[in-house]
């Protein structure tokens, strides 16, 4: 069943890169506050060490992940088998919100193909790896990527993600601020 490691193993990297939607889990300190799960898919996760991972995420209807790291830190990311073996892999870290504009930004973004909406890398750096049995997800075949996303952020253009982010992303949905917000607001 259940297996814990204090890194990604080869097998690990190996398994995630085959993955075609991954979660991440966070929640402000609070305890009114909102637990956040969010999927995530395209080719936006990079595997950067055994214990680093990062990936490209983009302008959508909330920022609660950016939000709580920047109150907290805590972040956790899921994997789940829905071809081939049974199989979950959760990496349990601290996140980083890794803005446009700054030096590393500018070093990670190139890793990634350009997505249209791009607003932030998530790093996360992580010192448990788990992995549990999944007996129970189903099986389901990936058919293709929506393009419902990249085609509604160009259509937005750059001055309108950059408005509508400055609407709906600059505090979570408990108020809480978000990097992105900050930046804007000159904090």
């Amino acid at each position: 069943m259940g297996k814990q490691f204090d890194a990604l193993l080869p097998e690990h990297e190996a398994f995630i890169a085959k993955q075609h939607i991954f979660f991440v889990g966070s929640a402000p300190f609070s305890p009114e506050g909102h637990v956040n799960l969010s999927p995530k898919g395209y080719d936006s996760l990079r595997v950067l060490t055994p214990n680093r991972v990062i990936y490209l995420d983009l302008t959508g209807s909330g920022n609660e992940t950016s939000s709580h790291i920047r109150e907290n830190g805590r972040v956790t990311v899921m994997f789940c088998a829905f071809e081939g073996p049974p199989n979950i892999l959760r990496l349990y870290g601290q996140g980083t919100v890794i803005l446009p504009g700054t030096a590393e930004w500018e070093r990670l973004y190139p890793l990634f193909p350009p997505i249209p909406g791009a607003r932030q890398i998530i790093a996360v750096d992580f010192d448990k790896v788990q992995t549990s049995c999944g007996f129970a997800v189903p099986f389901m075949s990936f058919e293709r990527e929506r393009d419902t996303l990249k085609k509604w952020a160009s259509h937005q253009g750059e001055d309108g993600l950059i408005e509508y982010r400055r609407l709906k992303n600059a505090r979570s949905i408990d108020g809480l601020p978000t990097p992105l917000g900050e930046a804007d607001a000159g904090e």
